[in-house]
């Protein structure tokens, strides 16, 4: 079988370089697939092959993540908006009329700002562990609920921890039944990234803001009701942070939602790649 070549490249967006991954035929429906916490577009190195035999696919690093560029949190606002600022003069400068969404994470308030920017242009939403109602929240996320509520330096040095080796790797293996599907690689470059001079800082902004998502939520509940999204929630159902009750909860708002669970954690994608590609390839089809 003829395996689709993969291209790395780097473009311009919004005053940074943007780094991205493409395959698949340029005339084919676009898949633009936004990665979360604390990884990059190196996460979807196994979908994308699969997607990629029938699809037009992208997947971009975030600012602050990956490789792309990371300037310092003196410089540049670490937002949610300003993620999806950047990614709008991504899809901008790549002139994507139309494309299917894939959201993970931190990818998914960062997409979602990009759904309601551009109804439009979005043909399908595919959401992998990307949540939008509070519900969905897990206690883990209490420390980081503190310090929204006082912003004060201890609040915001006790959350160092989150960018910690031992909770990158609690990341990737919370709720995994066999630990042998992780690859190494995967939370060893989301570390070596992490670890880079002055980054610590840059995921702390990311988690203040990540306030302004939560608050967002009813405005994202909003667009789905109004646009009805061809909609699929892929989800790994031993997330420690977004539950399955996030994912059961789009089918509230959109009617035209599906919600597929699988026994693994917050990466589904290290053990269950296959499944989760034929499921999406499914979903395209009848888009």
């Amino acid at each position: 079988m003829e395996t689709t070549q993969i291209y790395y490249r780097n473009i311009k967006a919004n005053g940074l370089n943007i780094f991205y991954r493409e395959a698949g035929p340029k005339d084919a429906p676009v898949i633009l697939l936004l990665h979360g916490y604390p990884t990059s577009s190196h996460m979807f190195r196994n979908l994308i092959p699969i997607l990629s035999e029938k699809y037009h696919v992208i997947a971009p690093d975030l600012p602050g993540f990956g490789y792309s560029d990371a300037p310092d949190h003196t410089r540049f606002a670490y937002t949610f908006d300003n993620l999806a600022n950047t990614m709008q003069a991504f899809i901008n400068e790549l002139s994507l009329k139309h494309f299917a969404l894939y959201i993970f994470d931190y990818g998914a308030p960062t997409g979602l700002r990009l759904a309601m920017a551009n109804p439009e242009k979005i043909t399908g939403i595919i959401s992998q562990n990307g949540n939008a109602y509070v519900e969905g929240l897990s206690n883990a996320w209490n420390p980081i609920q503190r310090y929204w509520e006082h912003e004060s330096p201890d609040n915001r040095d006790a959350l160092k921890d989150f960018v910690s080796e031992k909770i990158t790797w609690f990341q990737y293996h919370e709720g995994v039944t066999d630990p042998s599907l992780i690859a190494p690689e995967s939370y060893t470059l989301d570390q070596h990234f992490l670890d880079r001079p002055g980054n610590v800082e840059i995921q702390l902004d990311l988690m203040k803001d990540y306030k302004s998502n939560v608050e967002l939520y009813p405005k994202f509940q909003a667009y789905f009701r109004q646009y009805k999204p061809k909609f699929l929630a892929v989800w790994g159902n031993k997330d420690p942070f977004f539950l399955p009750a996030g994912a059961e909860a789009y089918k509230r708002d959109d009617p035209n939602a599906t919600v597929k669970f699988y026994n693994t954690g917050h990466f589904a994608l290290e053990t269950h790649v296959n499944e989760i590609g034929g499921d999406i390839l499914n979903f395209m089809a009848g888009l």
